[in-house]
């Protein structure tokens, strides 16, 4: 699937909750240092790919995976030739579980969407770069911690009526990003690096460092970069009660988001 000789080409796949966001947060701030040795491209840059790969996880419908293709070939073509580069957005793998489909059922797996957008992506990349070195790398994290922290997200971000027990036993089939980076690796015929959060959480690059490995990042280069901040660590216990009881009450759209922003500013004082 990659050729020899042309860029190398490192895609964050996924997954959500597995320090995503602190891995992209360092990544960003230190784009100038890390620039000679690779363009990093994020949340920001990617002209609706990211979102149009959340939207197909929930409505896996041809044209949406054709919506998904189009926006991922229009950012390519704005990547200049020649240099390595590292695309990182866990919306690539699809939606969080614990989401619903368009369907109304509930999501409790990243594969029904995370194989066909890593072919896609494959088949883009290869498109733009035919000579690129492409591979993946999947941040994971344990099973149990993970779906605690996609609970506490999902009680913030969406009318979430479940606790933490009753969710877990919805998500009794899910497998959990190990077990989904496992099945990735096996899927796709190109390398796929897997770095758990248990193993580089507490790096002072934190979970960046599995990228910087990978691209080979001299330990000069390394000396002068800034650190990685813990992001998006999940509320307090009695801030995931605030937002399970506003969930459960009758406040809608709106309303119900604008109570939450005042539980969580009442909550940072």
């Amino acid at each position: 699937m990659t050729g020899t000789g042309g860029p190398r080409v490192l895609v964050h796949a996924g997954f959500h909750k597995t320090g995503t966001t602190s891995l992209q947060n360092f990544l960003h701030r230190n784009r100038k240092a890390l620039g000679p040795h690779f363009a990093y491209y994020g949340k920001a840059d990617f002209l609706q790919a990211g979102a149009n790969a959340r939207i197909y996880g929930q409505k896996p419908f041809p044209w949406r995976m054709a919506a998904f293709r189009r926006s991922l070939r229009r950012f390519l073509a704005t990547v200049p030739d020649g240099r390595d580069i590292v695309l990182s957005r866990e919306t690539f793998s699809g939606g969080m579980p614990g989401h619903r489909t368009w369907r109304g059922a509930l999501m409790t797996a990243y594969a029904p969407a995370a194989r066909p957008l890593a072919r896609a992506i494959l088949a883009e990349v290869t498109r733009r770069f035919p000579d690129a070195e492409i591979s993946f790398l999947y941040t994971t994290r344990a099973r149990d911690p993970w779906l605690a922290s996609v609970h506490g997200h999902l009680l913030r971000s969406i009318k979430l009526t479940q606790d933490l027990d009753t969710f877990l036993a919805a998500q009794s089939a899910t497998p959990g990003p190990e077990a989904e980076a496992a099945t990735m690796a096996e899927l796709l015929d190109v390398p796929v690096h897997i770095a758990r959060l248990e193993d580089l959480g507490g790096h002072p690059f934190g979970p960046a460092k599995a990228v910087l490995d990978i691209m080979g990042v001299p330990g000069g280069v390394r000396r002068n970069l800034s650190p990685a901040f813990r992001a998006n660590t999940g509320q307090a216990a009695d801030l995931k009660s605030t937002f399970l009881a506003l969930n459960r009450g009758g406040l809608t759209g709106a309303a119900l988001k604008h109570a939450k922003e005042a539980a969580i500013a009442e909550a940072s004082q």
